[in-house]
């Protein structure tokens, strides 16, 4: 499985990424090895995931999400 995730960081901004292995590219994020962006607003919480079965799918979907206005990614998350 693909998947696309948000990450909500500890000022409350939010982080879209994909992966094939959520579990360990949370763990990864947590750790402080993850994304540039999420190192320096630690701790992370995993707020949001969909499933796809093709990298591709997840990777145009992680595009979408990156589009949206905060607002809306919110929405996405509360749904």
């Amino acid at each position: 499985m693909n998947y696309v995730y948000i990450l909500q960081c500890s000022d409350k901004s939010l982080y879209t990424g994909w992966t094939n292995d959520i579990e360990k590219r949370v763990k990864i994020h947590e750790e402080g090895k993850g994304g540039k962006y999420t190192r320096s607003r630690l701790p992370v919480r995993l707020v949001y995931f969909e499933e796809y079965d093709d990298k591709i799918s997840a990777q145009k979907r992680e595009y979408e999400i990156k589009q949206m206005k905060r607002e809306d990614k919110l929405k996405l998350i509360n749904m």
